[in-house]
């Protein structure tokens, strides 16, 4: 099963849940009433302070995953500026030496650019990331050789070395951005406080001799849609909102390297 159709499942099943926490908190106020015993008074405060805290963390775990979103969409911009700048600096290697290590960077490229294309094939993914650290491991072994070479002008390690340091870096910087979420406590606290949330709701409405379904329905889609989208954004390979498009960084290099 596709992780694009976990999230909606997700969705869908957290939407149910919210229906039926608000049902169950209103058949609690309504056997309540029909003990003639009334909604408790004062309880105002308690519940101001759930929906208070419910928006907040919902305000910082939302700012959270965006500013996550940004930095891996900017980290994307700054490896084609990195490999850009390393290809450029092979202009100071032997002219004999160009030819192949401008090969490999097409290739290493290449295999930057479809890394991260299909995310939810593990397998496909782990092995396109061991393929682009081999290449690297040959990139700098035979940028080395070639620095060291009697014909290789003498700042060539200085312009070249760093520059391709920096380019196998930001793998790992990037490596690591895919891995960095809120821990697993943040959501299971947010759907919690949401539930909670909704048998206020269904609580607070039993005093009417209908249901309120229209309340009911747009508090939980609205809660509902506001967690997919703050998962979403924190999965930015999968599902509606996406990275994809400031790939054309990576793509529009390997067309100048033609």
């Amino acid at each position: 099963m596709s992780l694009t159709l976990i999230a909606w499942l997700s969705t869908l099943g957290l939407f149910a849940a919210l229906l039926i926490g608000s049902e169950l908190g209103r058949r609690i106020g309504v056997a309540r009433l029909a003990r003639d015993q009334g909604l408790p008074e004062g309880a105002g405060t308690a519940e101001s302070a759930v929906f208070a805290l419910l928006g907040l963390l919902i305000a910082f775990t939302f700012s959270g995953a965006a500013s996550r979103f940004e930095d891996r969409r900017q980290l994307i911009s700054d490896e084609a500026n990195a490999i850009g700048t390393a290809y450029l600096r092979l202009d100071v290697l032997p002219r004999d030496a160009q030819a192949e290590m401008r090969g490999l960077f097409r290739r290493y490229l290449d295999n930057r650019t479809a890394s991260y294309r299909d995310v939810e094939d593990l397998a496909a993914t782990q092995a396109r990331l061991a393929e682009g650290n081999t290449l690297q491991g040959e990139i700098w072994k035979k940028a080395s050789t070639a620095c060291q070479r009697p014909d290789a002008p003498s700042f060539a390690p200085m312009l070249l070395l760093p520059a391709l340091n920096d380019m196998i870096d930001i793998t790992a910087t990037r490596v690591a951005a895919t891995q960095n979420h809120p821990p697993p406590v943040v959501f299971v606290l947010l759907v919690g406080l949401s539930l909670l949330s909704a048998m206020l709701v269904g609580y607070n409405t039993s005093t009417n001799k209908e249901r309120s379904w229209l309340h009911t329905v747009i508090f939980a889609a609205m809660l509902s849609v506001t967690m997919y989208v703050i998962v979403d954004l924190e999965f930015p390979r999968v599902g509606l909102i996406r990275v994809d498009s400031a790939d054309q960084a990576l793509t529009e290099l390997r067309n100048s390297m033609q």
